[in-house]
This record gives structure tokens, sequence and C-alpha cells, in this order.
């Protein structure tokens, strides 16, 4: 699973490093890191984060859902 975080939007406010440690990490008071590439197994942990995050910032690519999903459904379990 792949996910991205817009940098120029994120403000560092770290609710994403609480909930998913494994992949998110602050680096002084506002830089963020964070691994692009996660594990299956955190996929509920980086939901709770990208929904916990004030601005959005937090993105969860679903790269795992087949083609013959329509786009409506796979809006919705974003």
């Amino acid at each position: 699973m792949r996910l991205a975080v817009d940098l120029n939007r994120c403000q560092g406010y770290a609710q994403c490093a609480f909930l998913a440690p494994d992949v998110f990490a602050m680096h002084g008071d506002e830089a963020l890191l964070y691994a692009p590439e996660a594990d299956e197994s955190q996929r509920a942990r980086l939901a709770q984060a990208a929904a916990a995050c004030p601005v959005q910032a937090v993105l969860v690519d679903a790269v795992d859902v087949p083609a013959d999903v329509p786009d409506e459904a796979v809006s919705g379990a974003r």
C-alpha cells in the first residue's frame, strides 16, 4: 500500500506520528518523515492517521483496489 503526504499542507500537528509511529515520525518541531510504502498490516492505523490529520495532508492510495470496482466505491472507501 502506498501513501503520500502533502508537505505543503502539513502543519506538523503530528497526529499521524502518534497514531502510526511505525510509518510516520517527526524530525524536529516541524519536519515530517514517513515511509511511502506501508505494509498492509498498517491499513487500520493509516486510515486513522489520515482521518485525524487536521489539514487532511495524509493520502492513502488505494492501489490494491481491483480495476473493475467503480470509482464511486473507491472514493467512499477513502
